[in-house]
């Protein structure tokens, strides 16, 4: 057993954890554990973004693409801080991660020391748990709970605060192994056996699929279950990739910009078999007008989702994979052809929405990235108007894929994120992005060719901050307040400064060929391509409508803004 330093001791621990990236940026706090991350730099790979809330998103992208846990380091005061819009994007989409933050000493905690901060009581409520380490002796221990913990049950971020004096201290340090996630909960067969009658009886069913599926890895028993009761599939926008966009039974993203043909058949079904879903708001309008016309069978692993936003005629509590296993041999095998004659009627609906102009359009954009896509690439995106076009046209036939901010919306997000995403899994990443996001974190593409990471940006410039602005065309008299940017700014060649590779497309044909060109380099790449600031994301639900209410396409989106 040898005596170590307590900075010693943390990244022995993040080495033993199996940790082999770490995104941060170095300050005054962390100035000793930098130190020791010195002697593993053949272990792990420090990666230093130009923000610490890149550097959070990078830890997301990272965790997000392979399920393994992301680590960030920042120091105390404004580091830390940095850290919060990071970590709270990944506690509202359950994405694993660990935290690592200095804090001055503990002495003169308390004092208003320089860059003092109580960052967990600014982090408790978006974190699973944190710690403020006060003893050497409970660090290492510390350390291996906080990643048992971010990986167990529902995933989600902790945070460390170790202060420098812990840092500086001596211990006995012996190495040990990863503590065990907590294994997962088997739900009561009584339980299950009233989802399967549930179930059994229905003749509508339709499965509503969530980040929970992908979490688990229960894309194999969705499909099973959906081809045994002759089910629909449809999926909130965390649910995307976990199953194939193109299985026949896919009927794509449901809710406020969801397909028209998910989006109706989640609210004509007679059994609604929800797995590893929040609900939120833009999954259902109006919670006081939204009623599946049956019952609702919802599986989730935390219990605080049970009955919060629906009445659940049967919630079972557990890993969604763990209960299909169980779920399935109760489950009878089914058909139902007036429901299936009626699904097809909706897709038939939905088809004669179909955006078929020509040019530059975002559907033929998203066409031409799935044509020079391979399908184990990952998929990141910004927020606004271009994720809901790749959420909606875009396929994914591999878990893990569509990297995206859900339950925050996080602008500024991309970057990190596909940092992050690329580093984890060894591939070339594309980001779709726009010109509201990619202005709020471009300064990573400094870190992208620092590094050496493969990334292509497909940047949409509608000049304006788009999502906003479609909400003010359609719903506030289309009095655009600060939503036109019109920026002078050459994205191109802003990246080409920052030793990057920029075009600028005016067509298809040209977007094909840069694509094409872009991902067979290892020079990272921005292409940017003109987007009208007219263009809308339909379907779309206006404020506090139902799905009866549903903006259905740019004829609907016309009609209101003549009248």
């Amino acid at each position: 057993m040898q005596t170590l330093t307590g900075a010693q001791i943390l990244v022995q621990t993040l080495v033993d954890q199996g940790v082999d990236t770490i995104f941060g940026y170095p300050g005054g706090t962390v100035i000793d554990i930098y130190d020791a991350l010195y002697d593993v730099s053949d272990q792990i790979r420090h990666i230093v973004t130009t923000h610490e809330q890149h550097a959070t998103h990078a830890a997301d992208g990272y965790a997000r693409a392979t399920g393994r846990t992301g680590v960030v380091l920042a120091t105390s005061g404004p580091g830390a801080t940095n850290l919060v819009t990071g970590i709270a994007t990944a506690f509202l989409d359950s994405v694993p991660m660990v935290a690592i933050t200095g804090n001055v000493a503990g002495s003169v905690i308390g004092t208003d020391a320089f860059q003092e901060l109580d960052i967990t009581g600014v982090t408790l409520p978006i974190t699973k748990h944190n710690y403020f380490v006060r003893d050497i002796a409970r660090l290492q221990d510390t350390m291996r709970e906080a990643f048992a913990l971010a990986n167990s049950g529902r995933p989600g971020p902790v945070l460390v605060d170790i202060p420098q004096d812990v840092q500086r201290a001596r211990f006995a340090f012996e190495h040990k192994a990863p503590e065990a996630p907590r294994p997962h909960r088997v739900p009561k067969p009584e339980v299950i056996e009233a989802a399967a009658s549930a179930i059994n009886s229905a003749r509508r069913p339709f499965i509503y699929v969530g980040g929970g599926v992908i979490a688990s890895g229960a894309g194999k028993e969705v499909i099973e279950l959906a081809e045994r009761i002759d089910a629909p599939i449809g999926t909130s926008l965390m649910g995307i990739s976990g199953v194939p966009t193109t299985h026949p039974r896919y009927l794509g993203l449901q809710g406020m910009h969801g397909h028209y043909a998910s989006t109706m058949a989640m609210d004509e079904c007679d059994c609604l078999i929800a797995l590893g879903s929040r609900f939120n708001d833009r999954a259902t309008g109006d919670r006081r007008k939204f009623k599946p016309s049956g019952r609702v069978v919802r599986i989730d692993i935390d219990s605080s989702e049970l009955n919060k936003t629906l009445i659940d005629q049967v919630d079972v509590r557990s890993d969604v994979k763990t209960a299909l296993v169980e779920l399935l041999p109760l489950v009878e095998k089914r058909r139902h052809p007036a429901w299936k004659r009626k699904l097809s009627e909706l897709r038939a609906c939905e088809q004669g929405f179909d955006d078929v102009r020509e040019g530059l359009t975002p559907r033929a954009i998203m066409a031409v990235i799935d044509s020079n896509r391979e399908q184990d690439m990952p998929l990141v995106t910004d927020v606004g108007q271009h994720q809901m076009w790749a959420a909606q046209y875009l396929n994914f036939t591999e878990p893990r894929t569509f990297v995206s901010s859900g339950g925050l919306g996080t602008m500024g997000f991309g970057m990190g994120a596909a940092i992050g995403a690329s580093v984890a899994t060894g591939k070339h990443v594309i980001l779709v992005t726009g010109d509201g996001s990619f202005a709020m974190d471009m300064a990573e593409f400094v870190t992208a060719v620092d590094h050496g990471i493969p990334l292509t940006v497909v940047l949409l410039n509608n000049g304006v901050l788009g999502m906003v602005r479609q909400w003010q065309s359609l719903f506030y008299g289309q009095r655009h307040s600060n939503t036109t940017l019109n920026r002078k700014v050459d994205y191109p060649a802003v990246v080409r400064a920052m030793g990057g590779a920029g075009v600028h497309v005016s067509s298809l044909d040209e977007l094909d060929v840069a694509l094409e060109e872009a991902l067979a380099s290892d020079v990272p790449t921005l292409i940017e391509c003109p987007v009208d600031k007219d263009e809308f994301v339909t379907p779309m639900l206006p404020p506090g409508g139902t799905m009866d209410d549903l903006v259905l396409n740019m004829d609907d989106v016309r009609k209101r803004l003549q009248g």
